[in-house]
């Protein structure tokens, strides 16, 4: 038996030396391992060995698999590199390769990433919160009334549970007083969703920026300041910036923002770019309810709320003039805020 395993390797050794190509070194391999090989027949004859050679013989037998089968794959391996080299035989590697296209930031992301810059600066820290709300850090701690337009089913996406798409990041801010201790400064960029039918100036998701700074002694003045300088730095030195009363449920006095637009060959108009005001007392006076402290007495501090679309903000800077566009996808569109 042990002669018969010597034998048995010589030939397929000698076999897969000469062999020419993988074909060939197929053959051999069900020659020699396939279920009716030569090794497989051999390996089968153990039950017909004495019980003293056992031992030797099936070490024998696992030697011979062994070595055909090291053979075997090295023969392999060499053609895979000679199929490899014959494939890059033709190819110069010192030839620079082909240019990939160059991607670009969307122009919300530009508009984005710009008024957080400006922001930060100015001493604002990022805040987040989820899209799915409660109606009361959505309206209630908002000083809206539960007959406003605003709570209405026709303009809210509320879900079966009661808890709805947030209509506007404010909500934002209510979370942050309930965790954190006046002085508050922060900004909260996210998505925003109404019910609004889709057209050039109206999207029923979109994005909005909306700020809150808190703390004793804010004015009027400090709020006016911070827009001012904001959108100068947004769109230039010499912008026109004015503030028109309004109102808000949570803020009072409260304001629209409006900006002087110049256009070539078009005479300069106002337009609509923010809301904001002096946030409400009763917006304190909620949160301090859900505390169960006075850290937000309205009698001992004041703050400032502001809020814009950066959608809007997006078509100004870069004069789009539909905001389908911005959802669209259009590559040819898109191929132009590259760089």
């Amino acid at each position: 038996m042990l002669a018969e395993l010597d034998t048995i390797q010589t030939e397929a050794l000698a076999a897969i030396s000469g062999i020419a190509d993988e074909t060939a070194l197929e053959d051999v391999r069900v020659g020699f391992l396939g279920k009716k090989g030569k090794l497989t027949i051999a390996s089968a004859g153990m039950r017909d060995v004495p019980a003293d050679l056992k031992k030797d013989v099936g070490q024998k037998l696992n030697e011979v698999r062994t070595a055909i089968t090291s053979a075997l794959d090295e023969k392999s391996a060499a053609f895979i590199a000679r199929k490899d080299a014959a494939a890059f035989a033709s190819i110069d590697p010192t030839l620079p390769a082909r240019p990939l296209p160059k991607g670009g930031l969307h122009p919300l992301t530009h508009v984005l990433d710009e008024a957080v810059r400006i922001l930060r600066r100015m001493g604002f820290a990022l805040a987040e919160g989820p899209e799915i709300e409660t109606e009361w850090h959505c309206f209630d701690a908002l000083n809206t009334p539960a007959d406003h337009p605003a709570r209405n089913e026709t303009d809210t996406f509320y879900f079966e549970n009661g808890k709805l798409l947030r209509t506007h990041t404010s909500s934002v801010q209510i979370r942050t007083m309930e965790k954190e201790l006046p002085p508050v400064r922060i900004i909260a960029p996210g998505s925003a969703f109404r019910r609004d039918e889709i057209d050039a100036t109206h999207l029923s998701a979109f994005h909005q920026l909306e700020g809150l700074y808190v703390d004793q002694g804010v004015t009027l003045a400090d709020l006016k300041g911070t827009l001012e300088y904001f959108f100068r730095e947004i769109f230039g030195s010499k912008t026109e910036v004015r503030f028109r009363p309004h109102f808000f449920p949570f803020t009072e006095p409260s304001f629209e923002v409006d900006l002087k637009l110049h256009a070539a060959g078009r005479a300069a108009k106002w337009i609509e770019i923010a809301g904001c005001g002096m946030v409400d007392p009763a917006v304190f006076t909620e949160v301090g309810k859900k505390r169960g402290d006075a850290a937000y007495d309205p009698s001992a501090i004041t703050g400032f709320a502001f809020g814009m679309g950066l959608d809007r903000l997006a078509m100004i800077m870069y004069g789009i003039p539909d905001l389908r566009l911005l959802i669209e996808n259009d590559v040819r569109f898109l191929e132009q805020f590259r760089g």
